[in-house]
């Protein structure tokens, strides 16, 4: 194991622990319970794997910017919540219909239809709360710009929209600038937000705010193009989940598009952009250039 797979999995598993905090039955607050059914599906849905990686670039982003770590790890556990709403409702019947996620049955295979649409649901609304508690320990200022760049990178203008074109792309296919605009969205988004948060974390300003901005941006275009990439040459026991569904569903990709030689070109030249462009922090910016490197070169 290199020290950043080291560092990516001690992350992954400090964002574990809390998150399985933030999910106990204990009640909040104006709570009023937490039916145990609708817990287990959320638990099940926010901590069946994964590399944890919006996470990690929160807690980096923010270091690089002297942030506080701790209120780092609630913000990745956040974001994490959502992005984990937003794969149980992707695999749902009514939108890609996977049986498959990180090689366990999906949410509502392992339990049901409308009680993953309810986990997810309830998923989506505690990242906010998460971000909002005081025990999220921020500037109320910084509390507020994190959860309406969360609402904006995760609503009808980014993931949830995205979504929506992602479908109709299924029925007519759209040329480059569409699947890149819908990527950006669907994918891109909270790649985009977990690099931005740690700016706003660290209390940086605005330049800082748009460097980080774009540097999301663009590995989170990398991050969807080896996605595509490995659909088309990897296999469900490598990925976790169905592959070769693109090609079955006549989705448009860039791969598809431009066939897979420019693909590769593609993330070298992304890598390469992301690396220049966060160059100006010197050997702060070290794993998060690595992190642009692993997102382009990932095998699963």
């Amino acid at each position: 194991m290199t020290p950043f797979d080291a560092k990516l999995d001690a992350t992954a598993k400090r964002t574990e622990r809390l998150l399985d905090q933030l999910l106990s039955a204990e009640v909040q607050p104006q709570e009023t319970t937490r039916p145990a059914r609708l817990l287990q599906a959320m638990h099940y849905g926010a901590l069946n794997g994964g590399k944890r990686l919006r996470p990690f670039l929160v807690v980096e982003s923010a270091a690089m910017f002297g942030g506080d770590e701790t209120a780092a790890l609630r913000v990745g556990a956040a974001l994490e919540c959502l992005h984990s709403y937003s794969l149980v409702h992707d695999d749902l019947p009514a939108m890609d219909d996977d049986d498959l996620r990180r090689g366990k049955p999906t949410v509502h295979i392992a339990f049901d239809e409308a009680t993953a649409i309810l986990a997810g649901d309830a998923l989506l609304t505690y990242a906010f709360d998460i971000i909002a508690t005081p025990e999220t320990d921020l500037p109320d200022r910084a509390r507020i710009e994190l959860i309406l760049a969360l609402s904006r990178a995760a609503g009808l203008g980014g993931m949830a929209g995205g979504q929506a074109l992602d479908l109709a792309a299924e029925k007519e296919t759209p040329d480059e600038p569409g699947i890149v605009t819908l990527q950006a969205m669907k994918t891109g988004a909270l790649i985009r937000f977990a690099c931005e948060a740690g700016a706003i974390i660290g209390g940086a300003p605005a330049e800082d705010r748009d460097r980080m901005r774009r540097f999301g941006e663009i590995i989170g275009r990398a991050f969807q193009l080896a996605d595509d990439l490995l659909d088309l040459t990897s296999d469900a026991a490598t990925l976790g989940k169905a592959a070769g569904k693109d090609a079955a569903r006549g989705k448009g990709t860039l791969v598809a598009l431009k066939g897979q030689p420019w693909a590769e070109a593609e993330l070298d030249r992304l890598v390469g952009e992301a690396t220049d462009l966060i160059a100006v922090y010197g050997d702060r910016a070290r794993t998060l250039v690595e992190a642009a490197r692993f997102v382009a070169n990932r095998k699963n």
